[in-house]
């Protein structure tokens, strides 16, 4: 590796080639992710005699293991992106400062989330729409993967230092790690061992644990620039963690409400079929995230190089950055809009093989994904915000999409003619309002006048 690419120059050489060089080991390693995505939802899906109501289970859960990575996002979006722009500044030990105090941040929040959720997860399931079945699997899954909260938070919220340094191929040994692992450990423990949906819990829980300990090892190694080497949590740089973090927090915190708020929602207006209903929707749920991992993946690479480049006030790089982070992500959402409008019987028959379920899922995924290729005008505006420091828009956008529009049609849309549907209904029309909005005041707040300056220069 030459010194350049070692060290993370993003301000020399092609935008795209940047942006790909530090994408592609990562989309790889989604890929991958994807692969166990996959794998693990469909064994969980085909347990014998009750792999309906343990896909519920997981769906019942999912809000709560969405909140635990809400606080990895805490860390490495506000973190990396403040590091990334302390090496554009060619200031490393800030870039040191600042990951040593993110990382810090993790451990607290991981032991904080761990005895929260021992503590109310019983009462918290029923709150989220389980019955009295459902309830027994989403405790006894998420019981054993409360014990790996601190090494899920390393592997997520730390891999975002090792790609902020421009070793995305390392990053991409971290997912491929715990993938890998999970997919092989998966059947041992819930076929061989007969431990059901325990035993999917238990597999999560190895991989993630070895995928943190690559991270820790790699991080304080000699290979890095900026090198981990101490525990320190200073309140200034912590506040502007946070102050940075709190956009992609907000997103996936919000999400985990939202999902709640729905879990509960079908549970009342699906009547008899409601367990089918949050089946349905989490097998949707499981999909959006597969398709979706490898364009996040891009966008992973992508944050670096702008952050970079808008650290080293490389104004012509930040407008060239923005362009390309919205084309990518856009051109492969459109495709995945195609795919799931033609084929979405063979994407959910991957997860479960109850003819039922199947026949309500059809309809509620078409809705759900309408209008799935509006999503990158959202993301990559967030991002955008975020990579150039401006987290109030991406905070305010967050809350909206999620909080003023989802959350009351959720709510609202149900009591209509639509019914149930109205559910994955309150989806699309919020994806559409809310990419709307959101790029349009990234495009006036940001992009415009970054295209003045670059045509100016």
């Amino acid at each position: 590796m030459d010194t350049q690419k070692q060290k993370g120059d993003f301000s020399k050489g092609s935008i795209y080639s940047n942006m790909f060089r530090l994408a592609l080991p990562i989309i790889m390693a989604e890929l991958v992710q994807v692969t166990y995505n996959i794998v693990d939802r469909m064994y969980i899906g085909h347990i014998p005699g009750s792999g309906t109501q343990a896909l519920t289970g997981i769906g019942i859960v999912l809000p709560f293991i969405t909140i635990i990575t809400a606080f990895s996002n805490l860390c490495s979006y506000g973190g990396a992106t403040l590091a990334a722009i302390a090496r554009g500044e060619k200031n490393d030990e800030k870039a040191r400062f600042i990951m040593e105090n993110a990382f810090t941040l993790l451990l607290i929040s991981g032991a904080a989330l761990m005895v929260f959720f021992y503590l109310f997860t019983g009462k918290l399931v029923l709150v989220m729409g389980a019955d009295e079945v459902t309830a027994v699997y989403a405790t006894q899954y998420f019981d054993i993967y409360l014990t790996g909260t601190i090494f899920v938070l390393i592997s997520l919220g730390m891999n975002s230092y090792i790609n902020m340094q421009g070793f995305s191929v390392i990053g991409m040994w971290t997912v491929l790690i715990g993938a890998i692992l999970n997919i092989l450990l998966d059947p041992l423990f819930i076929f061989v061992f007969n431990m059901g949906i325990r035993g999917a819990a238990i597999a999560t829980v190895i991989s993630q644990f070895f995928s943190s300990m690559w991270v820790l090892v790699f991080l304080t190694g000699k290979r890095v620039p900026v090198r981990l080497r101490r525990l320190r949590l200073n309140g200034a740089t912590t506040a502007e963690i946070m102050k940075l973090g709190v956009s992609g927090f907000m997103f996936k915190a919000t999400n985990s409400l939202t999902q709640g708020v729905v879990n509960a929602t079908l549970r009342l207006y699906g009547g008899a079929l409601g367990t089918l209903y949050i089946a349905s929707m989490s097998i949707i749920n499981s999909i959006r995230e597969v398709l979706y991992q490898p364009v996040q993946g891009f966008i992973e690479g992508a944050k670096p190089v702008l952050s970079y480049n808008f650290g080293a006030k490389e104004i012509k790089r930040v407008d060239k950055s923005i362009g390309a982070m919205l084309k990518v992500s856009f051109i492969y959402n459109f495709a995945v809009w195609v795919l799931l409008m033609t084929i979405p019987e063979v994407m959910i028959r991957i997860f479960t093989s109850d003819a039922e379920l199947i026949r309500i899922c059809v309809p509620c995924l078409r809705v759900y994904f309408c209008v799935f290729f509006m999503m990158p005008f959202q993301t990559s505006s967030q991002n955008t915000f975020t990579a150039t420091k401006h987290p109030g828009f991406a905070v305010i956008f967050s809350l909206f999409r999620k909080v003023i529009l989802i959350l009351p049609l959720t709510l609202l849309l149900p009591m209509t003619q639509m019914g149930v549907m109205g559910v994955f209904w309150a989806e699309a029309i919020s994806e559409v309002v809310g990419a709307s909005a959101c790029f349009i005041t990234m495009y006036f707040t940001v992009w415009k006048p970054y295209r003045r300056l670059a045509k100016e220069a």
